[in-house]
């Protein structure tokens, strides 16, 4: 147990912790989600922040240590993966610029684990960069900077309503076509990024 203890002092460095946590921080940009997050409360009367931060994390956990495994096993690569991520951040832009519905789901508990833990939370962009981090940082780093983006993540799905009384109607209105504008644009790029590679 000491020498356990002794090996993740060792391996914990708080300047990858930190660097990892500013990438998931900005890929996952729950911030720009507020009015998305608002959007689907409505839609589905409320929102289990609670059970979509956990499920969310649990993703982004799973997916840190079998992520490239899983994708192999029924024959998708990574760059297949950003691609769908893409079209659904994409049809989810359309409707914050459009004012249009989209996604329906009378299931009003699913709210919280579709789309707003996957892909919203831990979505393909998401999950590509924790590849990504894998590759150079510790897993116990990174599992420290996807715990804390996910504490941040509760934090603001929580205060969701309070939020949008603060903003108003008009605001949020404003908010998420602006937002819906950005999302579209990652979507454009993640998509960009990744259909070159699949017909090479």
């Amino acid at each position: 147990m000491t020498e356990v203890i002794t090996l993740i002092r060792e391996t914990i460095n708080l300047r990858e912790i930190f660097t990892a946590g500013m990438v998931l921080f900005a890929v996952i940009d729950i911030i720009g989600s507020i009015p998305i997050i608002i959007d689907l409360r409505k839609k589905a009367g409320h929102v289990e922040s609670e059970k979509a931060a956990i499920v969310a994390g649990i993703l982004m956990i799973l997916f840190l240590f079998v992520g490239k495994e899983i994708l192999n096993l029924i024959g998708i690569d990574v760059n297949s993966f950003a691609v769908a991520g893409a079209f659904i951040l994409f049809f989810i832009a359309l409707e914050m610029i459009l004012g249009i519905t989209l996604y329906k789901d009378d299931a009003h508990e699913t709210a919280s684990i579709v789309p707003l833990a996957f892909p919203l939370i831990a979505g393909a962009g998401t999950m590509t960069s924790i590849l990504s981090l894998r590759a150079e940082y510790e897993t116990i780093n990174i599992i420290v900077a996807i715990i804390m983006n996910i504490i941040f993540v509760y934090a603001v799905l929580k205060s969701s309503g309070k939020i949008e009384r603060i903003l108003g109607q008009q605001g949020i209105n404003v908010i998420r076509k602006i937002f819906g504008v950005i999302l579209l644009a990652i979507a454009v790029k993640l998509f960009a990024a990744n259909i070159q590679s699949l017909f090479q």
